[in-house]
């Protein structure tokens, strides 16, 4: 519309003012409907034809976009796992640091396996007492074993030699032989008890103990997931949670984190896609929000998605037809501010404007530039300048637009 009205005051306005004044013409005699087309019709058509080339200028060269916001981020309060709240620790609206306590669930089962786990490794270190105690005995066990075996061995010698003078009976010998295989058989199976003790005291009895530890550790770690903290620092909101209520990870969250740095670095633009070709990281834009009235913004383009996110496509069980993409979708950009401490004040989540400016200082100073190229260029500063105006324009308009539109 301001276009179309500047467009009217350098066509249509002087040409009316010529009728009127110069020639004398009345308004409803001389200049009506029919004699306004037919006389002025080449001030029209100039008009249309400028207004089109103003527009075509503004928008492509000079973007602007009523599509900005300063898009936040935030983190959803879930537990690990589903229970009853036993605790909380902070309200609805509270600043947290990062790593503050917020809820903590019913831990009952998970303190019982703790518990469990500490019982089983007392026991495994009482059956390792246990072992060591009985290989003590199994030693003497060995000694006295080997004592009778020996005891035997003597014995069995002596009645070898006295039965080659017949002083005994050889059935006695052969007895003394079979008492020798079994005192034999009695050394043989306390070494292998012993064995088995040092098995179990080296290898078996660890082997357990670190398994219960590893339990242990485990069933802490689940006894730790009932204790809910801050990921981060922010402010805690939609959070309502009271003891006795069931959190489910899944199905139910217990409230909403949102990052005290969130939205407060960029602001996130959507331009329309005729800009793709012009938009690049580095140019300059001025933006103005409703949560910060009557005050531009100097900005910075630093980056530009290389994608619509209309055309995103999500494999489903059902075959996407490209008619239900056809509303046109916007251009990604991110703004920064110029100077630091620019988006102060604004609430993140806010409502703004923004244009973006091409830069042709570096075409301007070329010293090869053709004078139409010259003259087409300054003829693009100059609209960027109309359009500044009318961002300013609208850092006034829009405090008052929007209160009309809420009502107020």
């Amino acid at each position: 519309m301001f276009e179309l009205m500047l467009c009217s005051l350098l066509t249509v306005f002087p040409d009316y003012l010529y009728r009127r004044y110069a020639q004398g013409k009345r308004i409803g005699r001389e200049i009506n409907l029919y004699t306004v087309w037919y006389e002025l019709r080449w001030g029209i058509t100039a008009c249309l034809l400028l207004t089109i080339s103003l527009i075509t200028l503004i928008f492509y060269f000079h973007p602007s976009t009523k599509h900005v916001t300063a898009i936040f981020r935030t983190v959803t309060i879930l537990p690990e796992t589903v229970g009853r709240v036993d605790e909380v620790y902070v309200d609805n609206n509270q600043k947290v640091e990062a790593g503050t306590p917020l809820f903590r669930l019913d831990g009952s089962q998970q303190q019982a396996a703790l518990e469990t786990a500490r019982r089983r490794i007392a026991e495994i270190d009482a059956a390792a007492d246990v072992a060591r105690t009985e290989l003590a005995g199994v030693d003497g066990l060995i000694q006295e074993a080997q004592g009778a075996y020996q005891m035997a061995v003597d014995e069995y010698e002596m009645k070898a030699e006295l039965l080659k003078t017949d002083a005994v009976a050889r059935r006695e010998v052969e007895r003394l032989q079979t008492s020798i295989d079994s005192r034999k058989g009695a050394v043989d199976s306390a070494l292998a008890k012993k064995k088995t003790l040092e098995t179990q005291i080296a290898v078996l009895l660890p082997a357990q103990r670190a398994s219960a530890e590893a339990s242990q550790a485990q069933a802490q770690v689940e006894l730790d997931k009932t204790l809910v903290r801050a990921g981060v620092a922010g402010s805690v909101q939609q959070f309502t949670l009271r003891p006795g209520d069931i959190v489910n990870s899944m199905l139910r969250p217990a409230g909403i984190l949102v990052p005290t740095e969130a939205g407060r670095v960029a602001l996130i633009a959507g331009f329309g896609q005729i800009e793709a070709q012009v938009m690049k990281p580095g140019m300059i834009a001025e933006a103005t929000c409703v949560g910060k009235p009557f005050t531009i913004l100097p900005m910075v383009v630093t980056g530009v998605q290389d994608v619509i996110a209309a055309g995103q496509l999500r494999p489903t069980d059902q075959l996407v037809d490209v008619q239900q993409m056809g509303k046109p979708g916007t251009l990604t950009v991110f703004l920064e501010p110029l100077y630091g401490g620019e988006l102060e004040g604004i609430p993140p989540g806010s409502s703004c404007i923004a244009n973006a400016y091409t830069n042709n200082h570096d075409a301007l100073a070329d010293e090869n530039i053709g004078t139409l190229q010259w003259l087409y260029l300054h003829v693009v500063d100059a609209v960027g300048l109309v359009h500044a105006m009318i961002l300013r324009m609208q850092a006034v308009l829009l405090p008052v637009q929007t209160l009309v539109l809420s009502g107020h």
